[in-house]
Formats: C-alpha cells, sequence, structure tokens
C-alpha cells in the first residue's frame, strides 16, 4: 500500500471524530482476522552478555516502518530508532521506488540502543511480541509485497546467532500458530527513509492507517512490557540539529 493511499486526512474532522476514528480503529485492529495479534513470547534462551560499549546497533523489517518505528520509540533503553531502507542498493533507496517491491529492499528500522540497559535478546522479544506478525510473509496487515518482509539485518555474528537460536527456540515451541518466516539479512547497508517518513504516528496519531495497525502496538507495549515502556517516545526530530 502506498504512502498516498495511506495517508488519508482528517483535517476537516473535529477533534471528538477524530478520538472516535482512533477508538473505532484499535476495536476493528483487535477484532479483524487479518490483524496482527500481539502476544508475549517467552524470552531467548541465548541472548548476548552486557557490553561496556556505550551503544548496539540493528535493524529489524516487520511491515510498515511507521509502526515498528513508533513502537522502538517507546522502548526504555532505546536511544533512537530511525525509519529507512534495507536489503538494496543505495541508488534505489527511496520510498517511490522500494514500494515497487523490485528493489530487494524492506522498510526497516534502524534501532540504536544501550546494552547495558536493554540487551539484544529483549529487543528481538518486543518484536516478535508487538512489532508485527513474524509468521506473514511478504506482508503485514493490508501491506503486500517484498519490501514488507519481516526480516532482522543483523550488524554483527553474535547477532546472527541469537536471532537464529530465537527464531529456532520460538518454532521448537510452537509459540505461534505457523512458522516463524523472518529472514536473517547480514551485510545490508541502512539507508533513512525520507524526513516526512520519521516520527510519523506520533506525527500523525488520528490517522485511520495508524489507529487501526499501529496505535494497538504502543498499547500492546505498555501493557506487555511496563518494565521497558517508556510514555515519551524517542523521536528523531529532536536529534537534529537546530537550523
Amino acid at each position: 500500500m502506498t504512502e498516498q493511499r495511506k495517508r488519508i486526512t482528517w483535517n476537516r474532522l473535529g477533534p471528538i471524530l477524530a478520538a472516535l476514528v482512533a477508538i473505532v480503529g484499535t476495536a476493528y485492529w483487535a477484532s479483524s482476522s487479518s490483524a496482527e495479534t500481539a502476544r508475549i513470547v517467552p524470552p531467548p534462551v541465548m541472548d548476548e552478555t552486557a557490553q561496556a560499549a556505550a551503544t548496539e546497533v540493528t535493524v529489524l523489517a516487520g511491515g510498515c516502518f511507521w509502526g515498528v518505528q513508533g513502537v522502538f520509540q517507546h522502548v526504555d533503553g532505546v536511544i533512537s530508532a530511525v525509519s529507512g531502507y534495507a536489503g538494496g542498493a543505495g541508488d534505489t533507496a527511496n520510498y517511490e521506488m522500494t514500494s515497487s517491491g523490485t528493489t530487494g529492499h524492506a522498510e526497516s528500522v534502524q534501532i540504536t540502543f544501550d546494552p547495558l540497559r536493554i540487551s539484544y535478546g529483549r529487543v528481538l522479544q518486543i518484536y516478535f511480541s508487538v512489532a508485527h506478525d513474524p509468521t506473514e510473509l511478504n506482508r503485514q496487515g493490508p501491506d503486500t509485497g517484498t519490501q514488507y518482509r519481516s526480516a532482522i539485518f543483523v550488524e554483527t555474528p553474535e547477532q546472527a546467532r541469537i536471532a537464529a537460536a530465537y527464531i529456532a527456540q520460538l518454532n521448537q515451541e510452537k509459540v505461534f500458530p505457523s512458522a516463524i518466516v523472518t529472514t536473517i539479512e547480514p551485510g545490508k547497508q541502512f539507508y533513512p527513509a525520507e524526513a516526512y517518513h520519521q516520527d510519523y504516528l506520533t506525527l500523525h496519531p488520528t490517522l485511520l492507517y495508524i489507529a487501526i495497525n499501529d496505535l494497538p502496538k504502543i498499547r500492546a507495549l505498555e501493557q506487555l512490557f511496563p518494565d521497558l515502556y517508556r510514555p515519551d517516545p524517542v523521536l528523531v526530530a529532536a536529534a537534529q540539529p537546530a537550523k
């Protein structure tokens, strides 16, 4: 689904109607058989040990990057979450070309986190629990195509080992009704998305697409991971230098 189709403006609606849209959207999300269903999955048996490094980076893809970015912006220990593209070449790393599904890119989020406050395994636990449905192949909710695939773009061999072991663990324990289709893709460059895609969930909370598909993920994060939930998101805009 293209951004033009998803971006339904509500400028003519009053704030009360906009709030009703969000409520109705959430109810639809919760009852729809095609919607992603949040569930808390077991923590990984294999995880990294706490390092003295100031930051660690991973790139995750799981459908439209608006929702994935929004989730991790509300996670304590996350320093930044930037929407972008990974899996393809630099000259095709833009929204229009990625939306064609022919570039190899997936809409992704680059997550920088403090490993002393949240481990890589816990980041993946949130990813599998509330950020997306890892059993949907080349789609998430209403969005279809390889650009919406479930993928972990690992930065180190250790991340690759932990991710592979975790997927095997969840499949063996049959946590989901069907097998996880998440791919592990090493050695892929991340390219930040256009500025108008950053902080999209925070900036457009009454957009119908956001209300139906993404706001319930934030509520699920708060309910399932209260120890890791931060009410004030860490925004990309706040990290930009003043002009």
